[in-house]
């Protein structure tokens, strides 16, 4: 009864057209809007900010943007993490190159150069897709890594070879380097994150999402009734690279303060990928979804055997955290390929007609 849609009466095609159309969905995302702007800030310990709130929401974001590119459009890539790393290292020369930049800003525009080196590498899905694409976004990862780590010019000649992210202010306060706090840093990835979340919605929801899809679903059938496949290839490669690249800025600036190539190798590439597909292909609440599982789960594995009082090793915790993602991904692949998005969506029908049967 609580999610009852009778009575809701659209008079007009734009009304119907919301982006909720349904005051329950309204009231609910208000509900966690609260908790996201005032209860969790002010009650979450420095532990939760650093383990949970920052990180989920900057993973949401990658996967938010890898799913661009093949939930929505159908292209695959096993590239994220290394351009994941060409937003951390155009961001971290940009501030430094530009001392005088808003941070804020440097984030932003770092996922140009994402974006350029995106559509770079997935000029070759204009001619090859599915398993050998994928092969082509893999060579992108390895070449751009082991550029990271051989061209000395992007960490400032460090002899680690790492780049260290400096104290930077907005408005007088840090939002990065040591001295940041991470309250703002929660609330600066919050803003970002948002705003990046409505871009996409809009995005797949218009002219451009629908001809993402249609490519997606069958790409000859989409050239033969107009569509360019060069444009609507070449636009989801350079979307979804922005926001990967904006997302690597975040997780660098906002979450590691340092970051080393091998950051960006293809441990964080399967991370991403799983987190999209455990939340659901094609969906932006998905992502959320999925990074708060696979985010969240190693900090639960960590906390209940020490509340049980329980000795199990770090080595043992990792090992356990490989095999339940392991055994989640191939469980969604099976019984429900669309991820916890659609059990959310299932739930939501069911609540909708509840208590009538379906």
């Amino acid at each position: 009864m609580l999610y009852r849609t009778a009575g809701q009466f659209k008079t007009s095609y734009k009304s119907d057209q919301a982006l909720f159309p349904i005051k329950q969905d309204a009231f609910l995302l208000g509900i966690i809007g609260l908790f996201v702007l005032a209860i969790f800030p002010l009650t979450a310990s420095e532990f939760a900010f650093q383990t949970m709130l920052i990180p989920v929401m900057i993973y949401a974001l990658a996967a938010l943007g890898l799913n661009i590119l093949t939930g929505y459009a159908g292209q695959l890539s096993l590239g994220t993490g290394a351009f994941m790393g060409v937003g951390a290292y155009a961001c971290y020369k940009m501030v430094t190159l530009m001392p005088w930049m808003n941070p804020l800003v440097a984030i932003l525009l770092s996922g140009v150069f994402s974006a350029g080196v995106g559509v770079l590498f997935g000029i070759p899905s204009l001619r090859i897709k599915g398993f050998y694409l994928a092969i082509a976004t893999l060579a992108a990862q390895f070449f751009l890594v082991w550029l990271f780590e051989k061209w000395a010019w992007l960490y400032n000649y460090n002899a680690s070879g790492a780049i260290q992210v400096p104290n930077l202010t907005v408005f007088g306060g840090y939002v990065t380097g040591p001295q940041a706090d991470s309250i703002v840093q929660y609330y600066v990835v919050l803003g970002i994150v948002a705003l990046m979340t409505m871009l996409c919605i809009n995005l797949t929801r218009g002219n451009l999402g629908r001809t993402w899809k249609a490519t997606r679903d069958m790409d000859i059938a989409a050239e033969l009734i107009g569509i360019n496949l060069m444009k609507s290839k070449l636009t989801a490669f350079a979307i979804s690279s922005y926001i990967v690249g904006v997302a690597g800025a975040l997780y660098v600036f906002m979450w590691k303060g340092a970051a080393e190539p091998n950051l960006f190798d293809i441990p964080l590439s399967f991370q991403v990928l799983f987190i999209a597909i455990i939340g659901g292909l094609g969906s932006v609440l998905g992502n959320y979804l999925g990074a708060i599982l696979i985010v969240g789960l190693p900090v639960v594995l960590n906390l209940v055997p020490a509340t049980l009082g329980l000795a199990i090793s770090s080595a043992m915790v990792e090992h356990l955290n490989i095999m339940i993602v392991g055994s989640l991904i191939v469980f969604f692949l099976i019984v429900e390929p669309h991820g916890l998005n659609q059990l959310w969506r299932l739930i939501r029908e069911k609540l909708i007609i509840w208590p009538f049967p379906h």
